[in-house]
């Protein structure tokens, strides 16, 4: 492992950088939880009171504590306010790290179907809608959203392989009402055991006909023939996680062939163990290939990272070099989803960056 120097960590710091796998209820610090906590008078929840306290229970464990930590995050956010204040304090982060551009993750079902909230879709793109606009308004920002449709609701019995398609079209059409507020892509998101994407299809096909872009997670919990489902099936323009098409040659000239960019995320992939050590990573092979990546922090609190911090971790796991940093960090804003004349500025600007530092 490489150390790197105050100069390297200062070019990876000071990059503009975009950000393409995040999601939202994953990315919310100690201290709006203790806000969110004492709002609704929901303290029993937490293992403390205090921001110390929530940073090391915040600390990945295992895939248990992680659904937990996950879920109790979920109980907090209530009211059209509380979408308003995680997006605000997104920017907040995207501005000490020099993010120009995100589309962050967010499983709507998983908060107007609960049974102990009460809070609509409106409610939800109000609030998100309200952060990033503030966001933009302070610190330039630009942040879009990415409505997830929920494997574990849609198979409620795995073993049976019972599929209920309800609650993906409900995420449709939540995603349909958003488009004029920031919803770019329907996505698929948990669990990938017992649960292909290939039932999904039509729905998948609904949302690209409404100019949704196709963004399913897959290739991370389940070999290839996720991945396989997801550009077959659900036509993916782009493939959260999908490092495990690295087992499958075939898979992995497709994906170059229809330079299908993934979305990879590796210390969420060591977390979770989908790799033991990062040294066993596939993604500087994945990037030999000629398969576009980008590189991204999934859900940073809980796995204590930034997206600076993967980007450090390239250049001392790899030994990425400026040059090579700066070329990943480029994708993200290529492959996004950004209109073109959005698109155009931030790529200026980034390129106009890197050429005075290289």
């Amino acid at each position: 492992m490489n150390q790197l120097s105050s100069d390297f960590t200062q070019f990876i710091h000071e990059m503009p950088k975009a950000e393409i796998h995040i999601h939202l209820e994953g990315a919310i610090d100690p201290e709006t939880v203790l806000i969110l906590a004492k709002r609704h008078g929901s303290m029993d929840l937490l293992p403390g009171d205090d921001v110390a306290t929530l940073r090391n229970w915040f600390s990945f464990t295992d895939f248990p504590h992680f659904i937990e930590v996950f879920l109790t995050l979920l109980r907090l956010i209530r009211t059209a306010d509380d979408f308003a204040l995680i997006a605000y304090e997104n920017g907040v982060d995207m501005a000490e790290q020099n993010i120009r551009y995100r589309e962050l993750t967010i499983t709507p079902n998983m908060h107007t179907h609960q049974d102990d909230k009460n809070i609509s879709i409106e409610d939800v793109l109000q609030g998100l809608e309200a952060g990033r606009q503030r966001a933009f308004r302070e610190f330039g920002v630009e942040m879009r959203w990415i409505f997830d449709c929920s494997r574990t609701l849609s198979f409620p019995d795995r073993a049976a392989g019972t599929f209920d398609p309800l609650p993906a079209q409900r995420t449709l059409e939540f995603a349909r009402a958003g488009i004029d507020r920031g919803v770019i892509g329907l996505g698929l998101g948990g669990y990938e055991v017992g649960a292909p994407p290939e039932p999904f299809a039509d729905i998948f096909a609904a949302a690209k006909e409404s100019g949704l872009l196709s963004l399913p997670h897959a290739g991370e919990t389940v070999g290839p023939s996720s991945v396989w489902g997801a550009i077959n099936a659900l036509k993916a323009d782009r493939i959260g996680h999908g490092v495990r098409a690295i087992e499958d040659p075939e898979l992995l000239l497709e994906l170059k062939k229809r330079q299908i960019p993934l979305e990879i995320n590796p210390t969420s992939n060591q977390c979770l163990h989908v790799y033991n050590s990062i040294g066993q990573h596939p993604l500087p092979h994945l990037d030999r290939m000629g398969i576009p990546i980008t590189v991204n922090s999934d859900d940073p609190t809980l796995f204590n990272t930034t997206l600076a911090g993967e980007y450090e971790l390239l250049a001392r796991e790899f030994g990425y070099d400026k040059a090579g940093i700066a070329r990943i960090a480029r994708n993200a804003f290529v492959y996004s989803a950004a209109k073109p004349e959005l698109k155009a500025k931030l790529l200026a600007e980034f390129d106009e960056w890197v050429k005075s530092r290289i």
